[in-house]
């Protein structure tokens, strides 16, 4: 077992028991976002969280320790996403990627947005001309230091 092996049967029993992400998420006691993220295979759960996730999706107890392990993060399976949605976010991030680091270091300087330090909220936003995805991200400015 390893943990892609994991995650697939995260992803298996979520579709046979007709789970909700959010519904994960109140039982482990953070957001959405962090819980969807870390079943998905890019965080580290603490023991009690890999308990928590454990029990829900009936998982063997070697995925526990699984869970527990620092992923290797952002990995996706291909270099260039050929999902849909993902390659929206790939495609956003070609056409306005300039624009972001433009405005952040006008705004911030020379620096990041962290990826660590960080916290998203995804949320429905009805519109009478079809409902949108809403994304907040917030992430804390790291400037490059001088040494």
């Amino acid at each position: 077992m390893n943990r892609e092996d994991v995650t697939d049967l995260i992803i298996e029993t979520k579709v046979r028991k007709g789970l909700k992400w959010a519904d994960v998420a109140t039982k482990v006691g953070l957001s959405k976002e962090w819980v969807t993220a870390a079943c998905l295979g890019q965080m580290t759960l603490s023991p009690e969280q890999a308990g928590v996730i454990a029990e829900v999706f009936e998982l063997p107890d070697e995925a526990r320790l699984w869970l527990q392990e620092v992923p290797y993060k952002g990995s996706l399976r291909t270099s260039v996403p050929t999902d849909p949605l993902i390659y929206r976010f790939y495609e956003l991030v070609s056409v306005y990627g300039t624009t972001f680091k433009a405005l952040i270091h006008e705004e911030f300087g020379d620096g990041i947005m962290s990826a660590i330090d960080f916290k998203m909220d995804l949320q429905r936003e009805p519109n009478p001309a079809g409902d949108r995805v809403s994304i907040t991200m917030s992430g804390k400015f790291l400037p490059y230091k001088t040494y």
